[in-house]
């Protein structure tokens, strides 16, 4: 076989494969689509439930999501953006930089139960926040602050030491360089890694499981240390704890509708932050 034959060979192997993430993605898209499209209304997505669960909406499960994610948001970002900055711009000893990386990676692969224990010992029992919606923010923010820190760490070690050179050559600071030139040019890539860890954050059920989520609530959370219904939690509960499994149905795919809808969202915003950065901030 020579090189030529080898080469269509391979690029076809390639195609074959990225036909067939895509084709799954089709399938589950309109399998979940097909199933939840019916049960989608006004008052689907702005009434509490009620009668059991079985008639009603899920606006608190969303709401309980959206103040989730934005406990999330305001813990794991600032910390995991800051240790990478720390991390590749200022840590001179390479032996903590491997060490730091090695356990970065292997904080990312711990399951997210092992996160639930941690959280309703240290935020619930320790700390006594009780379960409550910040003890089950701050938990998942604790488990997607790996993904954040390592997407920030390599989107920063890709900007090119020509920028931080020049900017220093002009008489800045170092940290005018990191704020002002070598931030900008990586956000693309923070961007990417901090929609993607909030994606994983808004599908995770065991951790907010151990940690704040109710059951059932017909109202609001009226503060950070109130418990709270939530999307993926929701959708467990109808789906394996429901009085009639049969009527629910439509209510579970609606619920997994309206998450992948959530987070499909939330990668569109993503995506056009980082359309603009990149438009912005070119090297």
């Amino acid at each position: 076989m020579n090189r030529k034959t080898k080469e269509k060979v391979y690029f076809l192997l390639f195609r074959g494969c990225g036909a067939t993430v895509v084709l799954a993605l089709l399938i589950m898209l309109a399998y979940i689509v097909s199933g939840g499209i019916g049960a989608i209304s006004i008052s689907f997505l702005t009434d509490a439930p009620r009668n059991g669960m079985l008639e009603g909406g899920i606006f608190p499960a969303i709401v309980g999501t959206l103040y989730l994610m934005a406990i999330v948001l305001a813990f794991a970002v600032p910390i995991g953006v800051l240790s990478a900055v720390y991390l590749v711009e200022y840590e001179t000893n390479s032996m903590f930089k491997k060490i730091w990386r090695a356990a970065v990676h292997n904080l990312a692969g711990v399951p997210s139960i092992v996160y639930g224990l941690l959280g309703l010992g240290l935020f619930v029992t320790v700390l006594d926040l009780g379960f409550s919606l910040l003890s089950a923010g701050l938990t998942l923010g604790l488990l997607v602050l790996p993904m954040v820190i390592a997407a920030s760490r390599e989107a920063i070690q890709a900007v090119p030491y020509s920028v931080r050179e020049a900017s220093l050559a002009l008489g800045a600071t170092k940290w005018q360089t990191v704020r002002h030139h070598v931030l900008p040019y990586a956000m693309p890539g923070v961007l990417t890694g901090i929609i993607l860890s909030l994606s994983r954050a808004a599908g995770e059920t065991a951790p907010i499981l151990l940690t704040g989520v109710a059951f059932y609530m017909p109202g609001l959370p009226d503060s950070l240390s109130s418990p709270f219904m939530a999307l993926p939690n929701h959708l467990f509960t109808m789906a394996t704890q429901s009085a009639n499994l049969e009527a629910s149905r439509p209510i579970q795919y609606g619920t997994a509708l309206v998450l992948l809808m959530l987070i499909i969202g939330m990668n569109l915003i993503a995506i056009v932050l980082r359309k603009r950065y990149r438009e912005k901030y070119r090297w």
